[in-house]
C-alpha cells in the first residue's frame, strides 16, 4: 500500500512538472528557435534565387549593350548602313571607279533605302560628307549664318505670319463685352529650288588610294554652293532660285506697308551726308522696332565697311569696334557686322547697308539630303560629279529688316 502511494506520489510529481511555468517557457523557446531557423532557410533560398536572377539579367544586359555598342564603333554612316561600313565603302567605290553595284545592293536588300536613288538620279551622299558640306555652308559669310534655317521633306515650306495688332480693351465687371479687331494672318510659301555644282577630277587622281576623294568632293561642292546661295539670298529674283530680300519692293520707311521693306536715306546721292555721315546709321538703327534690335546686325560688303569704319562720333571715337575674340564679328554702334560681298557697292540709289533681325526676317528652307551623280563620259579623261540639293529662301517678316539708301531722300 505504501509502495502504491509512493508510486502515485512520484507520478503526480512527474505530471505536475509539465504544468509548471518553467516547462512551458522551454517549449515556447524551442518553437521560436524552429521558426527562426525556418525563416533563415527561407531567406537564404530567396536570396539565392534573386542572385541567380540578377546574374541572368546582368548577362542579358551585357549582351544587349554589346549589340548597341557594336555599330557605334564604326563611322557614323547613312541610316540604312548594312554593317561594317558597307555604305561608305560602296560610296567610295562609286566615286572612284563608278561601281554602283554595292549601293544598288544595299537598296535592293531593303537595308539601305536611304542610301540611293538609282543611277539616273545619283546617290545620296553619306552623312559624314554631307555634314562637311553643311559645316562649310554655315561657316561661309552669307545670310545663312544669320537667317532662320529649317529642314523640310516637302517641295515648299509655308510660314504663317501674324502682322496685325489684335484689338484689346478695358472693361468693368458689369460692363458688356465688345468684339475686338481680329489678327491678320498671311501665308508665305517658300518654294525649294534645285542647286547644283559639277566639280571634276582626273581618273588617275581618283585611282590614287591616298587621295581623299570624299574630302575633296565636300570642299568643292561647299565652295560652289556657298557662292550661289549667298548671292541668291541677297538679290535672287525667286525664278528658279531663292528670292533675296533686296528683290522686294523698297519704299521710304514712313510709308512702308506689309510686303515692302523700308529704307532710310543717307542725305546725299551715292554717299553719306558730308556734314553728319553717322546720323543716317543712327536713324537706321532706331527705325527698327525695339523687339528686333536685340538680335539685329548690319550687313554690307567690304568696300562699304571700309568707308564706315572711318566714321567717328562727336567726341572723336570710332563707331566701328574690331572683334577682340576669334570668331566674333566686328561691331558697329554695338551691333554685329556681317561682311557679305554680295551686297551692292555704295552708289546713287543703292541699298548698300541692311540692318535687322534676319533670324526673324528671313527664312531658308532646304532638304537635308545631298545627291551625287558620277559622269565619266562628258569630259574625258576627267570625271564629273554632278551634285544637287534643294533649297529656297524668302523674307518672312518685312518689319524685321531696314535698308540704308544712298540718296538725298
Amino acid at each position: 500500500m505504501a509502495e502504491m502511494e509512493s508510486g502515485f506520489a512520484g507520478a503526480g510529481r512527474e505530471s505536475g512538472a509539465g504544468t509548471e511555468p518553467g516547462g512551458e517557457a522551454l517549449r515556447l523557446k524551442a518553437a521560436m528557435e524552429d521558426f527562426v531557423s525556418e525563416i533563415k532557410s527561407f531567406r537564404a533560398e530567396v536570396t539565392g534565387s534573386l542572385k541567380h536572377q540578377e546574374e541572368r539579367m546582368t548577362m542579358l544586359d551585357r549582351k544587349y549593350t554589346a549589340r548597341l555598342a557594336a555599330p557605334a564603333a564604326r563611322p557614323a554612316l547613312a541610316t540604312g548602313d548594312a554593317g561594317d561600313g558597307l555604305h561608305l565603302k560602296a560610296f567610295d567605290a562609286y566615286l572612284r571607279r563608278g561601281e554602283d553595284e554595292g549601293l544598288r545592293g544595299l537598296v535592293l536588300e531593303g537595308k539601305g533605302l536611304n542610301t540611293g536613288t538609282g543611277s539616273e538620279g545619283g546617290y545620296l551622299v553619306d552623312p559624314q560628307t554631307s555634314a562637311r558640306v553643311q559645316g562649310a555652308l554655315l561657316a561661309s559669310v552669307s545670310i545663312r549664318s544669320m537667317a532662320n534655317v529649317v529642314q523640310v521633306e516637302a517641295g515648299s515650306y509655308d510660314v504663317l505670319v501674324d502682322h496685325g495688332e489684335m484689338g484689346s480693351g478695358w472693361a468693368d465687371e458689369t460692363d458688356p463685352t465688345t468684339g475686338t479687331t481680329p489678327p491678320v494672318l498671311d501665308r508665305i510659301s517658300i518654294r525649294l529650288h534645285e542647286l547644283s555644282a559639277m566639280p571634276k577630277a582626273s581618273q588617275r587622281l581618283l585611282e590614287d588610294s591616298a587621295f581623299d576623294v570624299e574630302g575633296w568632293l565636300a570642299e568643292r561642292i561647299a565652295q560652289k554652293f556657298a557662292r550661289a546661295e549667298a548671292a541668291a539670298f541677297v538679290s535672287g529674283d525667286g525664278d528658279g532660285k531663292p528670292r533675296g530680300f533686296l528683290d522686294h519692293t523698297i519704299v521710304a520707311d514712313d510709308t512702308a506697308d506689309w510686303g515692302e521693306l523700308g529704307y532710310i536715306p543717307t542725305g546725299a546721292a551715292g554717299d553719306f551726308h558730308p556734314g553728319s555721315p553717322a546720323d543716317a546709321l543712327i536713324d537706321l538703327v532706331y527705325a527698327l522696332d525695339a523687339g528686333y534690335r536685340a538680335n539685329a546686325a548690319f550687313i554690307m560688303n567690304s568696300k562699304t565697311a571700309g568707308a564706315v569704319r572711318k566714321m567717328k562720333d562727336t567726341d572723336g571715337r570710332f563707331l566701328w569696334a574690331d572683334s577682340l575674340a576669334a570668331g566674333e564679328p566686328a561691331r558697329l554702334m554695338g551691333y554685329p557686322v556681317v561682311v557679305s560681298e554680295d551686297m551692292p557697292d555704295i552708289d546713287a540709289g543703292a541699298h548698300a547697308i541692311a540692318f535687322g533681325d534676319f533670324r526673324a526676317g528671313y527664312t531658308i528652307a532646304e532638304r537635308p539630303d545631298l545627291r551625287v551623280l558620277r559622269d565619266p563620259y562628258s569630259a574625258k579623261p576627267n570625271v564629273l560629279f554632278y551634285a544637287t540639293k534643294r533649297v529656297g529662301g524668302d523674307v518672312t517678316d518685312f518689319r524685321a529688316i531696314k535698308l540704308l539708301r544712298f540718296s538725298a531722300s
